[in-house]
């Protein structure tokens, strides 16, 4: 077997997300397992760190091993060495830092959201795709254990025709205003003009998720709210929330299913995980989470009868089966990874392009759009 080594820039990772899924999780780990195998070849990732601060850069490459890094990205971009750039910046910079990559022939790969209007997002990636680039956005819920046990129920048809989906996404984010809870979000998050917004956060992810699991978005319907005015910044001084903090969405799709979205920062959890999707079809429904999924067949739904003078006879909760994990189920990030590191280097598919991250960016463009307006919107299809 050979080794094939393959280099990768990864640009704006010393934050949470790019620190933990895409470096520790996802790239470290790749290392650390060997390599990926293709056929008789071994693919080792080579990692270079960059971004703006020299110290944070410096830090993070001792805590994890990392030999190189650098501030001077055009250094970086100009090194033949390193075929492939990654972007995990704020999103009001990442164009800028794409359309660079590009030019320098680097195949590109970044976090969602792309960009926070639809024409950036559309217009980087036809950019891409002039240049001949291979391209990719990150859509990792599609490998979540949850929503891969409620797929293979669906493909060997236990849930009959779709009808509906009622998703809950969210948690109570601390305001900062209590010492002995301080916020576990970054305050970026909460300011419209930072890029922040759950609205340009999550339907990103729902827009996938719906695509690939329940049917294309054709219309979307939102109200958002800020429902925390004021919230405490990182350095302890107060500021005022100008992003929604909460959305509720419906969605229909082009074969039929509806779906509701809820997603908060405002709310206490008391259900299965931060995200649950229930499904419900003429023959079968499951309760999605990330890692679970319950279902409850046809032929053992309970016949409830509403009487509220007693207390509930029937235990809602017995007549669900948990599918078993009939897998190894590993970090969702880090497999779509190696799948992008594979179409890169032995031209396997990879349909997560920047396109398809461009249409997360028109929903939640478009969801604001629905929430101004006060009405139904049609989704088009981009082209």
């Amino acid at each position: 077997m050979t080794t094939q080594r393959i280099g990768i820039i990864l640009n704006g990772v010393t934050g949470r997300m790019g620190t933990n899924q895409h470096l520790v999780r996802s790239l470290l780990a790749i290392q650390k397992q060997g390599g990926i195998v293709h056929g008789d070849t071994r693919l080792m990732p080579d990692i270079i760190l960059t971004g703006r601060s020299a110290d944070k850069l410096a830090a993070l490459a001792a805590a994890h091993g990392v030999e190189k890094h650098t501030t001077d990205l055009d250094a970086a971009l100009g090194d033949p060495a390193y075929s492939i750039f990654f972007d995990a910046s704020g999103t009001p910079h990442r164009i800028p830092f794409l359309e660079k990559a590009i030019a320098a022939g680097k195949h590109v790969y970044c976090e969602k959201p792309t960009a926070s209007l639809t024409a950036d997002a559309l217009g980087i990636a036809l950019k891409a795709e002039a240049a001949g680039v291979k391209n990719g956005t990150v859509q990792d819920k599609l490998w979540l254990p949850g929503i891969r046990k409620f797929l293979a129920a669906k493909e060997q048809g236990f849930f009959g025709d779709l009808l509906s989906v009622r998703g809950e996404f969210g948690y109570w984010v601390f305001t900062g205003h209590v010492h002995d809870q301080p916020a576990q979000r970054p305050s970026w998050n909460y300011r419209g003009e930072d890029g922040g917004g759950i609205i340009i956060d999550m339907h990103c992810h729902w827009r996938y998720v719906i695509d690939n699991l329940f049917g294309e978005v054709t219309h979307v319907f939102t109200h958002a709210a800020t429902h925390i005015p004021e919230r405490i910044d990182e350095r302890g001084q107060p500021y005022p929330c100008t992003a929604d903090d909460s959305a509720y969405a419906l969605f229909k799709t082009k074969t039929g299913v509806v779906c509701q979205f809820n997603s908060s920062w405002n709310v206490r959890v008391r259900r299965d995980d931060l995200l649950t999707m229930q499904v419900d079809g003429t023959l079968g429904s499951a309760i999605v989470g990330l890692r679970k999924c319950w279902t409850q067949h046809a032929a053992a739904t309970p016949k409830p009868v509403w009487n509220p003078d007693i207390d509930q006879p029937l235990d809602f909760y017995a007549g669900w089966n948990e599918a078993p994990d009939t897998t190894a189920y590993d970090n969702a990030f880090k497999i779509q990874w190696e799948l992008f590191l594979k179409h890169v280097a032995f031209d396997t598919p990879f349909p997560w392009t920047l396109r398809e991250g461009a249409k997360g960016v028109q929903l939640a463009e478009l969801s604001l759009q629905s929430h101004t307006e006060g009405r139904w919107i049609e989704v088009p299809i981009l082209k």
